[in-house]
């Protein structure tokens, strides 16, 4: 059998901002932020915070869960866009704040499809028999990445890590563990949510920049490729675990939209009992959504022994993808 998730961790900035903060910002309301997306608060980064500060202590949360030391780790790998260099990598950073040495640390780019890209890639290494422990994180600062003074944007993003550490340890004695993982992507489909590189500034910074500044989105059109990606994918990987959508006791989705997240529960013919969502307190946090999301409902007991959670995802790319995992 595959990796099993044996411990999980998340770290999100000290500084909220609530749909009552932005009102003072920009052209909005409450109840147009919450109608639209059901986002009600997000945090975001500012100028004394950093990624890498979030990613560490997500780390040594997830590592004190799973009751592992870090110098047993053998590989490490990060789902960001959000890194402060173009090289190093951020998980090298993140190795050194480990006091690690002499194991591969990489970065993965798959926007907020990243923690499942990543899932792909240490399920391969583990299946391989090249490594049996992996820690994986996910962690974005999407929010210094937005113009503050586009709405349409500016309301939606936050900031935060999630990490998990992955082990096969006993995983090959049951049937428990990591069941599948389908990833996909459009590259025709790149315009429908993009950025340019270093377009970066916290919410707490002076300035201001032209509407085409930042993150940019077609938000109608992205919500339609969204909910079929998501629900076709999600198929696809319950069908490669030779499970269907009725096995599944909790879907852990990226969190971006609850609008999104409610229409591909009704197209899996899921009800939202089965679904966990956080959206409403931390808003779109890319690649840090699910492991973050995974990590509060673990710690909530919304997770039990041989569980069957789909975690998945959708990003600019545009890619998306759905990791099957028995509890």
């Amino acid at each position: 059998m595959g990796a099993r998730i044996i411990g999980t961790g998340s770290s999100v900035p000290k500084t909220c901002l609530t749909n009552a903060d932005l009102e003072k910002r920009v052209d909005t309301s409450h109840d147009w932020i919450v109608s639209r997306t059901g986002i009600h608060q997000r945090h975001v980064v500012t100028q004394d915070e950093d990624i890498l500060d979030l990613m560490h202590e997500a780390s040594l949360r997830a590592l004190d869960a799973s009751g592992l030391r870090a110098e047993q780790l053998q590989a490490i790998v990060v789902a960001t866009v959000s890194g402060n260099y173009a090289f190093p990598s951020t998980a090298c950073l993140l190795q050194a704040r480990l006091g690690l040495d002499n194991i591969p640390a990489f970065d993965v780019n798959a926007a907020c499809a990243g923690f499942v890209y990543g899932m792909s890639v240490a399920h391969s290494y583990i299946k391989s028999g090249d490594y049996d422990r992996l820690l994986l994180v996910g962690a974005d600062t999407l929010s210094t990445m937005v113009n503050w003074e586009d709405r349409s944007t500016c309301v939606l993003f936050g900031d935060g890590a999630g990490a998990v550490v992955l082990d096969t340890q006993n995983a090959r004695s049951d049937d428990r563990g990591l069941l599948s993982t389908v990833v996909e992507s459009s590259g025709a489909l790149w315009q429908l949510l993009h950025v340019r590189s270093d377009h970066r500034q916290t919410v707490d910074q002076e300035g201001s920049h032209p509407k085409e500044w930042g993150i940019q989105m077609k938000g109608p059109e992205l919500f339609k490729v969204a909910v079929r990606a998501l629900s076709e994918v999600t198929r696809k990987a319950l069908d490669k675990a030779g499970l269907s959508p009725a096995d599944v006791s909790l879907m852990v989705p990226h969190q971006a939209n609850l609008r999104i997240i409610r229409a591909v529960a009704e197209r899996l013919h899921m009800a939202m009992d089965q679904v966990y969502c956080n959206v409403q307190d931390y808003g779109n946090t890319s690649a840090a959504s699910i492991p973050i999301a995974l990590d509060e409902a673990v710690r909530a007991g919304r997770v039990r022994p041989n569980d069957i959670l789909a975690l998945c995802g959708c990003g600019g790319g545009l890619t998306w993808g759905t990791s099957i995992v028995r509890w």
